[in-house]
């Protein structure tokens, strides 16, 4: 009787625990930096298993890849740089580059969520994927400026009283960043008559600095620096102000468009959710 009740106790500790593990969820971990420990990204949706491959929300993807999302009734696109991704919904059907492939898992919805396979689509965005422990981690590249990598970008502006900095760390955002200022640079201009770093130094009429945004190396050397000017407008105004970048490294003003901004600081919001933004200083009241 002992041995039978032995015998019970086990089988169902052993079945406790294969129930335990079943039921662990998986971890989404990004290895976004060039150094540090891979941070684990929050979904409100979480991940599935279907076939071996791991599902997880489109948008948490995109966000940490630095894709961009277009969306119409019958398809999604997904774009970053030279690389394009067709998909549809409940269709194991999906077109890279104009090159016709499959799904091994089609996506489907999920509490209003696109699922798509995150390996598929990691890889082709360049970037690694390893399996281990009940986490999956995605390990981007590091953006590379003349031949130096990117460690960090770092954002600074000034308010009506003191300075912020802050800094980027995340490899797919820096890219995202630094492609945005590439791709928007305008025409070259002279430098403006009058602009100032600091908002009270400037009237209407005049160019304020709204933020500096310096590509670091890994000892924290500039790289790159671009400085977004914007100008300031009567209170009555409501188009959007004309923008300006200065390129410090070539001392050149380029016209600029203001949506790329808010662009830009669209994907600093994001990286700050995302665990891939630090504040270095505030000296603001």
């Amino acid at each position: 009787m002992k041995k039978l009740i032995c015998t019970v106790v086990v089988l169902s500790v052993m079945i406790f625990a294969a129930s335990a593990n079943a039921a662990e969820p998986v971890k989404i971990l990004m290895k976004n930096q060039i150094d540090g420990a891979p941070i684990a990204i929050s979904s409100d949706v979480s991940p599935d298993i279907k076939k071996n491959r791991t599902m997880l929300p489109l948008r948490v993807i995109s966000e940490n890849l630095g894709a961009t999302v277009d969306w119409s009734t019958s398809e999604v696109v997904l774009t970053k740089s030279d690389v394009e991704v067709i998909l549809q919904l409940n269709s194991n059907k999906v077109v890279k580059n104009g090159k016709a492939m499959q799904f091994d898992v089609e996506p489907y919805l999920k509490n209003n969520r696109v699922m798509v396979p995150l390996r598929f689509i990691a890889e082709t965005f360049g970037c690694n994927v390893g399996y281990s422990n009940s986490a999956v981690t995605v390990e981007t590249k590091p953006l590379v400026i003349d031949g130096v990598k990117v460690k960090a970008v770092q954002e600074e502006y000034y308010l009506t009283f003191g300075e912020v900095v802050n800094q980027i760390t995340g490899n797919t955002y820096n890219e995202a960043i630094y492609n945005i200022f590439v791709e928007n640079k305008g025409m070259k201009v002279e430098a403006p008559s009058n602009y100032a770093d600091n908002v009270n130094l400037v009237t209407t009429g005049d160019y304020y600095k709204g933020g500096q945004f310096d590509f670091l190396d890994q000892e924290g050397k500039s790289i790159k620096r671009f400085d977004v000017y914007t100008l300031v407008q009567s209170t009555t105004a409501n188009d959007a102000p004309e923008t300006l970048i200065y390129e410090a490294n070539e001392n050149q003003w380029f016209r600029f468009n203001y949506k790329a901004l808010l662009d830009i600081l669209g994907l600093i919001d994001i990286a700050s959710k995302n665990g891939f933004f630090k504040e270095i200083s505030n000296t603001a009241p």
